[in-house]
């Protein structure tokens, strides 16, 4: 089996250099680094802070001017006809938005670009929520009707720009599912892993990875996934309605009661954010280019706005207003960044271990330095046994919620390639092969470190292939938004409104 694994590392070793080529360009030619700042920000990073900026002032900020709106969308309790009801679309997303790298992805741009990192990511997030109401109100407008479901996204509004384009619309799909497919094993690594972090903390007793508890936790988590998978978008719903509050709570109530323990170093915390945004340690390079690219890729590449990978949830919702969802796909990036990241941000920064410890600090992988910092803010062994166990618990859900978004989304996409319903099985069990293989991974104790860098490189052509929709797409959303903000009672009208045909507008 091991040489299996490594003949596999040996094939997939030209994902990272490419991985690399495609968010690094054109940051690799003397010419283009030697400019006054702008040599520090590359194709992929101007593309999306780019068109955050750009969406938000068209827009006029309505991330912001009614994200009041938002909140009462969420709090307000509303039964779907047809479809998810807002507010499961939201946990939906948020499932997939709040995942494992909110942990790794935070705690390793912290340690590359310094605290100030974390201040650039709440910046390029705040702009990524003008990116994500475009994705979700175009989600909505070009949604189906399936089955009694409503189905869209990425794959949909693709092709309905493109007048139909079979083609376009083929395409689309299969590129969300080469995205899944090579993110799931990463997700389905996790998932085992922090189990079996689990066991050993509550045994007290390092528990081998091919032992008994871990295959029988590899068997249970693919049981539970197939069951989840193969009831249908509803039944995916119902369990991110009841996982996404609770992982939510006990990571930010636990990392409350951290930061209430050690509040003597709240002002070193928001202290290191600012001066470190723009005047960085030399610790971590002392470049202020770093320090903007760490923050601006890694909160990005957190919420996912921009990728249209979380454009299928938006579509599922039964909404009374296409702005509806774009508003609430705003707030999930708020949830992510804002809330979730700032978290991490917190332990991280507070414990600020890389002064305490450098050697260890920097001879640590991104979990293992996050493991560092909490351990370095309990004052006692009994409580950091808690808290690491209440923190990996959510590492856990994070990671789960992502592997079931990620197979349910697939099957969205699915249907834009087959009404054929075995065609749509054959892509849930090929996910859960997928992801299979990444828990068998887990087990094998072999770190297949080239996977990790295809779930960069799917992220990235994800970007290249979706923003360029979304300025194509962009006249209709504004359109859409401008009767949203009049306050007219008028039905949504997607005919008279946007002088176009949509399916599922107006509302049957």
């Amino acid at each position: 089996m091991e040489n299996l694994f490594a003949w596999i590392n040996s094939v997939l070793k030209f994902v990272g250099p490419l991985s690399d080529f495609f968010w690094d360009i054109p940051t690799q030619f003397s010419w283009y680094k030697n400019l006054p700042l702008l040599g520090s920000f590359s194709f992929a990073i101007i593309v999306l802070v780019g068109s955050g900026i750009y969406f938000t002032l068209r827009l006029h900020c309505i991330q912001l001017t009614h994200m009041g709106e938002a909140i009462r969308l969420l709090i307000r309790r509303r039964s779907a006809e047809t479809g998810i009801s807002p507010l499961a679309a939201f946990m939906l997303s948020s499932a997939m938005r709040v995942g494992p790298g909110n942990i790794l992805g935070v705690t390793g741009a912290i340690s590359v670009g310094g605290p100030g990192a974390l201040f650039w990511m709440w910046v390029s997030a705040f702009f990524g929520m003008g990116t994500a109401f475009v994705e979700g109100t175009m989600a909505q407008l070009f949604k189906e009707k399936r089955r009694g479901q409503f189905v869209g996204g990425l794959p949909f509004y693709g092709r309905a720009l493109f007048g139909g384009s079979r083609t376009v619309g083929i395409f689309l799909s299969l590129l969300y599912i080469f995205y899944a497919l090579g993110c799931l094993p990463a997700q389905g690594y996790n998932v085992v892993s922090s189990v079996g972090a689990i066991g050993s903390l509550v045994s007290g007793v390092e528990v081998p990875t091919k032992s008994f508890f871990y295959y029988g936790t590899a068997a249970v988590v693919l049981l539970f996934t197939a069951v989840l998978a193969f009831g249908g978008i509803k039944k995916v719903t119902r369990a991110t309605n009841a996982m996404v509050p609770v992982m939510a709570v006990i990571y930010v109530a636990t990392t409350v009661l951290l930061i209430v323990t050690n509040v003597q170093s709240v002002p070193y915390f928001f202290e290191a954010v600012f001066t470190g945004a723009f005047r960085p340690e030399a610790f971590f390079g002392g470049v202020f280019g770093t320090v903007l690219v760490q923050g601006v890729k890694r909160g990005l590449m957190s919420n996912e706005a921009g990728q249209g990978t979380i454009t299928m949830s938006a579509a599922s919702a039964d909404d009374e207003h296409p702005c509806e969802q774009g508003l609430l796909s705003a707030a999930g990036v708020f949830l992510d960044t804002h809330i979730i990241c700032t978290m991490t941000g917190f332990i991280v920064i507070m414990a600020h271990a890389w002064t305490q410890d450098p050697t260890a600090w920097k001879a640590a992988g991104k979990l293992p330095r996050y493991l560092l910092s909490v351990t370095s803010m309990t004052p006692t062994a009994g409580i950091n046994t808690a808290v690491t166990l209440a923190l990996t618990l959510c590492f856990c859900l994070f990671a789960y919620t992502c592997l079931i978004g990620m197979i349910s989304f697939s099957e969205i996409a699915s249907a834009r390639l087959s009404q054929n319903p075995r065609v749509i099985v054959a892509v849930r069990c090929l996910c859960l092969l997928v992801a299979a293989f990444g828990i068998l991974v887990n087990i094998a104790g072999y770190d297949l470190s080239n996977l990790w860098a295809f779930s960069d490189l799917a992220n990235i052509v994800m970007v290249y292939c979706n923003v360029p929709l979304l300025y194509k797409g962009f006249q209709y959303v504004l359109k859409a938004q401008r009767h949203f903000v009049s306050g007219s009672t008028e039905p949504f009208d997607g005919k008279k409104i946007l002088g176009i045909d949509t399916p599922c507008w107006p509302r049957k």
